[in-house]
């Protein structure tokens, strides 16, 4: 090929070669261990333990009209001489109040379950002190939310196996199997 300007000719070069065929690459994405079995009973025993906590709130949401009219009698005995717009708004602040503060456990517990689901060691810890909390909401909420009679016995045996699914699972969470699934591999170099 011959160059317009004093007759050099120019080659054209060919590509580099390619490199050869390695397996000593690391994989693009980091392998996750599988879930042991003691995880997975750990979060199953969790879900049951919200759906039943989820059960008794949902029951106390349909039966609010009753609950209110009881609670409204047990805020008129309290303060006695209190005007009816008064008692009424007493009632509907603890009985939502309890619902929310009931709500807002279980759901920051669900939220760390989903960390320590994503291989966060911390989060057995907050849930430690999450259902030692849950507890007293529980107890604060039980004097607004438990109705007489069989329904407040339906209430407190579903409360109870709450408390003790979620137990089970924590203790679950803390067995060896759990911690060294839960203790990350730090990439090396």
């Amino acid at each position: 090929m011959a160059s317009p300007s004093g007759g050099e000719e120019r080659r054209l070069s060919a590509p580099p070669p390619r490199p050869g065929l390695s397996y000593s690459a690391p994989p693009p994405i980091p392998v996750t261990p599988p879930v042991p079995r003691t995880v997975r009973t750990a979060r199953s025993l969790w879900l049951f333990s919200f759906a039943a906590g989820l059960a008794v709130l949902l029951g106390s949401f349909v039966a609010r009209d009753s609950n209110l009219q009881r609670l409204r009698g047990v805020v008129a005995d309290m303060a006695s001489g209190s005007d009816a717009g008064s008692v009424g708004t007493a009632a509907n602040i603890v009985f939502w109040g309890s619902i929310g503060a009931l709500l807002l456990v279980t759901l920051l517990e669900a939220a760390v379950l989903a960390a320590v689901m994503g291989r966060r060691t911390w989060g057995r810890w907050a849930l430690v002190l999450l259902l030692a909390g849950h507890l007293p909401v529980m107890v604060l909420a039980s004097a607004f939310l438990v109705p007489s009679g069989a329904a407040g016995s339906y209430v407190v045996m579903l409360w109870g196996a709450e408390l003790l699914l979620a137990f089970a699972g924590l203790v679950l969470l803390f067995l060896p199997p759990a911690g060294a699934w839960l203790k990350r591999q730090r990439p090396r170099g």
